[in-house]
């Protein structure tokens, strides 16, 4: 593993202020494809995480949100760390795009009644979600997004 570099572990996560979107990678395939993906920054690195439940609604949420946003999606997952979501999509996007577009989502995660999918046939842990703690958060995100 000496060899390998994962970018994440070469960020400096001390110098950054969330939220923010940043083009983390970028994969050129042997057909070539380009397959870009981008750190979505919720909260502060080391100062503030997300309870598991709200980033597990966020999820699901953004899931389907951001494929409306953006046709050619490949995953949207959460960071172990639980400050954030990564967004792999193929194609070329610059981050002006991907912060419209996750705005737009967050958006309509403020409005939903409801998280998809959030029942033991579709999902492995249907029970530890929490859409008022996901509102919470995604509201805190949007406002700073928005300044």
């Amino acid at each position: 593993m000496d060899n390998v570099i994962v970018e994440s572990f070469t960020f400096d996560h001390t110098k950054v202020k969330a939220p923010f979107v940043r083009h983390c990678g970028r994969i050129l395939t042997p057909r070539g494809d380009v397959i870009s993906k981008f750190d979505l920054r919720f909260t502060q690195p080391n100062q503030e995480i997300m309870p598991t439940g709200a980033v597990h609604a966020i999820e699901h949420l953004l899931a389907g949100f951001l494929r409306e946003e953006f046709a050619n999606v490949i995953d949207v997952s959460p960071m172990g760390c639980r400050t954030g979501f990564y967004l792999i999509l193929v194609g070329e996007y610059c981050e002006n795009q991907i912060a419209e577009g996750l705005k737009n989502s967050l958006n309509k995660i403020l409005a939903a009644a409801e998280v998809p999918a959030a029942n033991e046939i579709q999902c492995g842990n249907y029970r530890d979600m929490s859409l008022p703690e996901a509102k919470e958060i995604v509201k805190r995100v949007l406002d700073a997004l928005n300044q």
